[in-house]
């Protein structure tokens, strides 16, 4: 069996969607034979412009290959996405003109690999497999809600490339639950859900979770991206002002807002935020565990109501209080597994400080949440899915 792999990040990358696919892919490795091989088109890391790590253009195996493509830097501008994308897109199909597979699968959180995929797959005639992180049509919705002129035609013309991507596709897993409904309309795929999950690198270790009683200002850290997704200008300037005497935070990440969010700060004279370029994850985990608390928050947009952030999973395993500014699925989903959570609607400033004011430090106890979201086995049982549907097709 020969698998083609399409995926907009991969390892070195710093992102959610870098970590996911290389866990499945190694998974898929393991369990493949030497007579197999996986074909990964990816592109060199790029998520921030901040954090500069390189992989190898050309990486190969016994029985893989991996293709990293240089893609133009970019700000998180949608043009200069769009461009970016294109060269990834004309580079792909140039590697994939003459070869042979049984399979293709995408991963895809801007609708933009899963149509490759298909576009592949299509020409091909072979069996799709999508692995579907984000509703893009639904999250551009929002985001351009403010510019009628656009939204329109933009959405028409999407919702043509999302029913083209998505109608004919063998099997699709959703990330998150939230997502069932909206792709109720497209009945010919079958469905699975295998989320996001904790990676070895953190259940490999041991992490203590209580609160550092002998600091003046406890720790409030986030890490992650900083863009419109996220918000973080509309919830952080003003928390940290109401908190200036009683808390820090400390905000390592990149993206297109985080000059924003440097202005808000500065326009509420906000001096207890510690803004950080991105990280190893080596070094992210001993911030995490200098913290007191962990930080998530999504942007009050109607998309972000079907979403289920992966950084749930990463901080669930430290045993810390977690503070999240989240709503609909994924507030649901905190709510039913994972303890000890300051929830608050998005952008509600006054609901989370007034929370975070009459905590009680005590015990957590995460480990149920832990063992059954471990990557290692949420990916074991999508890598045989993906295995079994290429077995079918040969």
């Amino acid at each position: 069996m020969k698998i083609l792999f399409l995926t907009y990040y991969f390892e070195p990358d710093l992102c959610a969607g870098s970590f996911r696919n290389t866990s499945l892919f190694k998974e898929l490795l393991n369990q493949l034979t030497d007579n197999d091989f996986i074909h990964v088109i990816t592109t060199q890391p790029h998520r921030y412009k901040s954090f500069q790590a390189e992989g190898k253009e050309i990486e190969t195996g016994t029985n893989f290959r991996i293709d990293r493509i240089k893609i133009p830097l970019h700000k998180s501008g949608f043009s200069e996405q769009i461009k970016s994308f294109y060269v990834f897109y004309r580079k792909t199909l140039e590697l994939v003109k003459k070869q042979d597979y049984d399979l293709v699968y995408a991963s895809s959180s801007r609708l933009f690999t899963a149509f490759l995929g298909r576009r592949i797959a299509a020409h091909k005639s072979l069996p799709l497999y999508l692995d579907i992180r984000d509703i893009f049509v639904d999250t551009m919705k929002d985001l351009f809600k403010n510019k009628k002129y656009f939204q329109y035609p933009f959405e028409v013309f999407f919702k043509r490339i999302e029913h083209y991507t998505f109608s004919k596709a063998k099997h699709i897993n959703l990330v998150s639950e939230g997502f069932r409904n909206y792709f109720g309309k497209y009945r010919f795929p079958s469905y699975s859900y295998y989320t996001n999950g904790i990676d070895d690198l953190f259940l490999n270790r041991f992490w203590e979770g209580k609160i550092n009683e002998n600091r003046e200002r406890k720790v409030v850290l986030y890490a992650g991206n900083i863009g419109q997704g996220q918000g973080l200008e509309k919830i952080i300037p003003q928390a940290a002002q109401l908190l200036a005497d009683t808390f820090v935070f400390k905000i390592v990440g990149d993206g297109g807002t985080k000059a924003l969010l440097k202005s808000e700060l500065q326009e509420f004279g906000v001096t207890n935020v510690e803004l950080c370029d991105p990280v190893s994850r080596d070094k992210l985990m001993e911030y995490y565990q200098e913290a007191d608390y962990l930080f998530l928050h999504l942007n009050d947009y109607d998309a972000f109501k079907k979403v289920l952030p992966s950084k749930i999973f990463e901080y669930a395993v430290f045993n810390k209080p977690i503070i999240a500014g989240v709503s609909g699925y994924a507030q649901q989903f905190i709510r039913e597994n994972v303890e000890d959570c300051i929830l608050f609607h998005p952008t509600d400033v006054r609901a989370m400080v007034e929370q975070l004011k009459v905590y009680k430090q005590h015990d957590i106890d995460r480990s149920d949440f832990v063992q059954k979201f471990s990557r290692r086995n949420i990916m074991r049982k999508m890598a045989e899915d993906i295995i079994q549907i290429g077995k079918n097709n040969g």
